[in-house]
């Protein structure tokens, strides 16, 4: 949805003066202020072009070594389809994307449509030029997830092997980089994260860190020392998207979030195939194509009940669900009733606000 105040704002020649961080941050706002006002659209969609990954990290389930890229011509109508739904933020995932040969040009189309255009990778493809290339498409996020400080047998996604990779990024990227990191159960050295963090921030990046989930996304719970990791590593983050971050608070401890997750309505997977999961870790549900996805269907997932929900990890999905805790409607339900959220549902943030369901 437009707001034509921020529109004229965002397209004034002062804002293009400003640069590209101005820009960004000011669609970011954007993207907040049209998710409050209207409810019945995607904020978030990942969608993958490709399943195949150059790595073979033990944990994943997301990637195969076989699959042959989505034709140019599907993920263009595709990304039409997204704009169609009014989408706000499309991020490019994988399997590895960087290895899908038109990726710049489905880039470009997510652009064109006026939707923020993010990208998830491991990093190892990325070089001067091909930086330069994202640049030149229109790449505005890159994320980066690092797993260990040196790499062993569960991941080669470690700091060691992708230092030179963060340097280049640090010199020629024109796009926001976030870096994730992992704290969980059975991790062999529990401290990596702050170290990973550590870096990224000296490099200028954001940070985010999540926990470790299994292969339905639920959760597992974190020891004493792990706790700590992530509080440090949360300490040492920057970033407003990342600093939503709450919800992880009762799944360290062990404990349930009781939230209302908005998974097909607010966030989107949809996977080679064309098909609109409720998030990686539970394709085939709704497992709606695309191409038939409709309003309604926005509106029923707006509403539905996830049995998973309670004991979910998956970070882009709570973050996309915590905005209508701000809609103007919900505040004022909350005030009329003459009580605040109960602290079972929503805490209050690192920077004041509540987030929740």
């Amino acid at each position: 949805m437009q707001i034509p105040i921020l529109e004229r704002l965002f397209s004034s020649s002062l804002a293009q003066q400003l640069g590209p961080a101005f820009q960004r941050n000011a669609r970011g706002v954007r993207l907040v202020a049209g998710g409050i006002v209207d409810k019945y659209h995607p904020l978030l969609v990942q969608i993958i072009p490709m399943r195949r990954c150059n790595l073979a990290c033990t944990y994943c389930n997301e990637y195969d070594r076989t699959s042959d890229p989505v034709p140019l011509a599907m993920m263009l109508r595709r990304i039409d389809r997204l704009a169609e739904l009014r989408s706000a933020c499309v991020t490019i995932s994988g399997g590895e994307p960087l290895l899908h040969p038109e990726l710049d040009q489905i880039l470009r189309r997510i652009r064109d449509h006026g939707m923020i255009a993010g990208l998830i990778t491991n990093g190892f493809l990325l070089g001067k030029e091909r930086i330069e290339r994202l640049n030149d498409a229109g790449l505005e996020y890159l994320q980066i997830s690092i797993d260990n400080v040196n790499p062993d047998k569960v991941s080669q996604k470690s700091l060691k092997t992708l230092n030179r990779k963060l340097s280049h990024l640090a010199e020629y990227a024109r796009f926001h980089v976030n870096i994730n990191s992992v704290v969980g159960s059975g991790m062999a050295n529990p401290q990596d994260p702050v170290v990973i963090a550590k870096r990224a921030k000296e490099l200028g990046f954001s940070t985010s860190v999540g926990v470790l989930h299994d292969e339905q996304g639920q959760l597992s719970p974190l020891s004493a020392e792990e706790s700590a990791v992530f509080h440090e590593v949360v300490r040492i983050g920057q970033g407003i998207y990342t600093r939503i971050n709450n919800f992880q608070e009762n799944l360290i401890a062990g404990q349930p979030n009781d939230w209302h997750c908005r998974a097909g309505a607010r966030y989107l997977y949809v996977c080679e195939n064309g098909l609109v999961h409720y998030c990686s870790q539970q394709r085939g549900k709704p497992g709606t194509p695309l191409e038939t996805y409709s309003q309604e269907d926005i509106r029923r997932e707006f509403d539905s009940v996830k049995d998973c929900a309670s004991l979910c990890t998956i970070g882009c999905v709570h973050r996309a669900s915590a905005l209508d805790e701000l809609r103007p409607s919900r505040l004022l339900q909350i005030w009329s009733k003459g009580k605040s959220v109960s602290p079972s549902r929503s805490q209050v943030g690192s920077d004041g606000l509540r987030f929740g369901s």
